[in-house]
């Protein structure tokens, strides 16, 4: 028996590839280019962080993060973001679950009619079953790659947020949007706004 309706997905076996490709190039490209100092301890060598200034380290809360999401974040004391990202989780496993339900039941479905047994959709002919499997299996597949992006935006989220931990934010800091008239000539005048940083 063969199953004519699982013909490959254009957008599966070529740009899915390409996509993951790019995603783990940009996120890992990082640490190839970096140095790092050699610190011995035993010739008397004190060992360095690599984020002196920084009052949380970049490095440690992406490996929370990716160990376990959501630790990268409470590491940055932003813990009011675990809810949010257990929440994004948790509904796209459950939509997993539901597309690959769909999926199945139009599968079993469509076998059933190839072999002449009754199946669960009488009203509809091959082709509409065909086109519902693809449906619902590239759904699911998109779930996946959703999957995938919030494990991934979670890490980032954790790594950009320790970096940023030693940001000045004090009064001192201020951006001030103002209008603006300047004088071309005698009879033009310029009109805008004028945006003033001070630090």
């Amino acid at each position: 028996m063969t199953l004519k309706f699982l013909r490959p997905n254009s957008f599966l076996l070529f740009k899915l590839p390409l996509v993951a490709f790019l995603f783990f190039g940009c996120f890992f490209s990082h640490h190839s280019y970096g140095q790092v100092e050699a610190t011995n301890s035993l010739l008397g060598k004190e060992e360095t962080s690599d984020f002196p200034n920084l009052p949380k380290n970049p490095r440690k809360a992406t490996l929370l993060s990716a160990i376990l999401p959501g630790a990268g974040q409470v590491y940055n004391e932003k813990a009011w973001k675990v809810p949010i990202i257990y929440a994004g989780l948790v509904t796209d496993i459950f939509f997993i679950g539901f597309n690959n339900s769909r999926f199945e039941t139009f599968k079993e479905a469509l076998i059933a009619k190839d072999n002449n047994q009754p199946n669960d959709f009488l009203n509809l002919n091959r082709q509409a079953l065909v086109r519902n499997i693809d449906y619902w299996r590239g759904n699911r597949d998109l779930c996946y790659i959703l999957l995938a992006g919030i494990y991934a935006l979670n890490i980032i989220d954790a790594t950009v947020d320790a970096h940023l931990s030693g940001f000045d934010i004090s009064d001192d800091l201020s951006l001030k949007i103002e209008p603006k008239m300047e004088r071309l000539s005698a009879d033009n005048n310029l009109i805008g706004f004028s945006i003033k940083l001070n630090f």
